[in-house]
């Protein structure tokens, strides 16, 4: 079988993608999405899919790089042991690491607070011709930091400031932010790993029992598990708030690891086919200039 008869064509991926992708379209409601679907694949059959994608990625991602137009920004959200690291270095295993760069964003540093919410996430946007892999995001201003108050009040945002419309004014900035970036050439794709409360619990006990997964745990992730339906309500409102055609979610199910590639590899494909890639031409002046550095060059081996 030829490379181009093994991969997916375009409106299959779709397949893969259009029942979990919400662009703002409609009313969204995260209790609907199930997050054990395995979308009529089973396991041998989405690896053929995850290989084949990754090869198709590899190909966009030299015409991305060599184009220098266009960048993509991926973000990925989810509760603890959703799969996010996991995701990013399967779907990526085998590109080339020099276009493309993984943002991880833990607690905000001294200096990050000293400045606005989406300040330290603008300063790591991926420049033309590169990928951004965002392994959580500014998105965590709308989660962590609305489940938890007590993280607001140190942001040292004038009190005045902080009101009950805070979490609205967030989404607007967010979203404004978005369609900014969109305007001007950066593809924007955010997955949310939907993920149920018993796989988190079957993914915490593997930690427990792996030695070389102990170092992923804490025991500040049993404490935000309590906090599962806060979190969820969290979700939920932000999805709805910030999804946009511009910059639409994923609600990737995220119970079976391999499928949730499928997804997201899928989408990523999907959007990159859509920006016509292909590498820059070279004009007749150059071609000209080529023959003679050709000739120069094969006159070398004469000697």
């Amino acid at each position: 079988m030829n490379k181009k008869s093994s991969q997916p064509l375009a409106d299959e991926l779709k397949a893969y993608v259009a029942p979990f992708r919400y662009d703002g379209t409609g009313e969204f409601h995260l209790k609907s999405h199930k997050t054990n679907e395995k979308g009529g694949l089973d396991k041998e059959q989405a690896t053929k899919i995850i290989e084949a994608n990754r090869e198709r990625l590899n190909d966009f991602q030299e015409k991305l790089y060599a184009q220098d137009r266009w960048s993509m920004l991926l973000i990925f959200q989810g509760m603890d042991a959703a799969g996010k690291d996991s995701a990013i270095k399967s779907v990526f295993e085998g590109v080339n690491p020099q276009g493309c760069e993984v943002t991880a964003f833990k607690q905000p540093t001294i200096k990050e607070l000293d400045h606005d919410f989406l300040w330290r996430s603008m300063v790591a946007l991926p420049e033309r011709g590169h990928i951004g892999i965002f392994n959580r995001s500014y998105y965590e201003e709308c989660l962590v930091v609305r489940v938890h108050p007590e993280i607001l009040a140190r942001q040292k945002i004038p009190p005045r400031l902080v009101t009950k419309d805070i979490w609205r004014e967030r989404f607007e900035d967010i979203s404004a932010m978005e369609r900014y970036l969109a305007r001007n050439g950066t593809v924007i794709l955010k997955f949310f790993l939907n993920v149920s409360k018993e796989e988190q619990r079957e993914r915490f006990l593997e930690r427990l029992e792996d030695p070389a997964k102990n170092w992923k745990f804490s025991l500040a992730d049993i404490g935000e598990r309590k906090l599962w339906p806060k979190y969820q309500a969290a979700y939920q409102d932000m999805i709805h708030h910030t999804a946009s055609r511009a910059a639409p979610w994923i609600v990737v199910p995220a119970d079976h690891k391999w499928f949730a590639r499928v997804v997201i590899g899928s989408s990523i494909v999907a959007a990159l086919e859509e920006l016509d890639l292909h590498f820059p031409k070279v004009d007749k002046a150059d071609r000209s200039e080529f023959a003679k550095v050709r000739e120069a060059l094969e006159g070398e081996g004469k000697k």
